[in-house]
């Protein structure tokens, strides 16, 4: 799988701009503020449907523009495509030509691994960057799971509003059972993709972390639920009712879960080194490039957004040399030393992409 062009037009600093990508690393370097991880949202953006750092569309939309255009080009072994992404009063999302009436059409059809400098510290960070990553993988290969998580999150809004009520207006308590039902239904659900994937984790992740470390650290992941079957996770909204009352929100549910790496036998958070942090997080995510493999028989397009200057040289060769026949996107402020492998440079300066190469 590959991108072999991106148009962008009014998209944050960018006017008006057409990247051809080569199949293999495409590195864009440039000082800071030039819109390079612009380009990378870009293509997140098209493949997700929506941003990794923006919170309201409108934010990738150019200051002196109303709208914004994003138009990707891709190919797999099977087939070719293209996704148009309109911003403006309202999103509208069309692949081959066709407007979509669901975000989850879109997923599944270009698959990527993000790797950003926050990832550095998603194992010592909150639980939500941990189950952020966990959605974005799964969403992609099991596009029902973003249907499920919305319905969830909807139902656990409904709910939490209606604990104020009870609490603000005496409302009646024993009409939270409907969104208990509800809301447990849902949290199975979301659990069983999470167990899911989490197992496949594990497979990939201890031969991963032992060829980076030369087997000098045995690493385990253990997934933290308290959603694993209905009747008991229904009981458990029962006995914190009176609680959740009285905080006016949902204390305990899927929105909470999390998963926690042990390096030899210890939590990585509260005991790892920032090193060992480091090098944890790059299995992790080098775990999710080789489960998505293994379930489209193809490798996603991997996005670097000024991720490889965080890594030394040692854990920098590591990383490359996990990766095979994959299209790479980086970002970073220099030119990389990318010794005996096949790679294309862009220079990005004030929103404008200067190709180094001729491809």
């Amino acid at each position: 799988m590959w991108i072999n062009n991106v148009k962008i037009k009014n998209f944050r600093n960018y006017i008006d701009e057409e990247i051809s990508l080569d199949k293999n690393i495409n590195v864009f370097y440039g000082e800071n503020a030039q819109g390079k991880t612009n380009i990378i949202e870009s293509i997140f953006l098209c493949g997700m449907g929506k941003s990794f750092r923006a919170k309201k569309d409108s934010e990738m939309i150019n200051f002196e523009s109303q709208n914004s255009i994003i138009e990707v080009e891709f190919e797999k072994t099977d087939r070719t495509g293209k996704i148009k992404i309109e911003l403006g009063t309202r999103k509208n999302i069309y692949l081959n030509g066709i407007k979509l009436k669901k975000l989850s059409e879109l997923l599944g059809n270009i698959n990527l691994v993000i790797f950003t400098p926050e990832d550095i510290n998603i194992l010592k960070g909150s639980p939500q960057n941990r189950r952020r990553f966990l959605d974005i993988m799964i969403s992609q290969l099991r596009p029902n799971y973003l249907n499920c998580l919305t319905l969830y999150l909807k139902t656990l809004e409904q709910r939490n509003n209606y604990l104020r009520q009870i609490k603000d207006e005496r409302k009646d308590e024993s009409l939270l059972d409907i969104w208990d039902e509800k809301l447990a239904d849902y949290a199975i659900k979301i659990y069983e993709y999470r167990k899911e994937f989490i197992e496949k984790i594990k497979e990939k992740i201890k031969k991963i972390h032992n060829e980076i470390t030369e087997n000098k650290e045995n690493i385990e992941i253990e997934y933290v639920s308290m959603c694993k079957e209905k009747k008991e996770f229904l009981q458990f909204l029962k006995e914190r009712r009176k609680l959740d009352i009285i905080k006016g929100f949902t204390t305990r549910g899927v929105h909470r879960d999390d998963f926690i790496i042990y390096i030899n036998g210890k939590e990585i958070n509260i005991y790892g080194s920032q090193g060992q942090n480091r090098t944890a997080m790059l299995s992790l995510k080098l775990s999710e490039v080789k489960v998505v493999y293994d379930e489209i028989g193809e490798e996603p397009i991997l996005l670097l957004d000024d991720f490889m200057s965080e890594l030394d040289g040692k854990r920098r060769k590591s990383f490359l040399e996990n990766i095979n026949n994959t299209q790479v996107i980086i970002t970073c402020t220099e030119k990389l030393p990318l010794e005996n492998l096949k790679s294309f440079s862009y220079n990005v300066k004030s929103g404008k992409v200067y190709n180094d190469n001729t491809i």
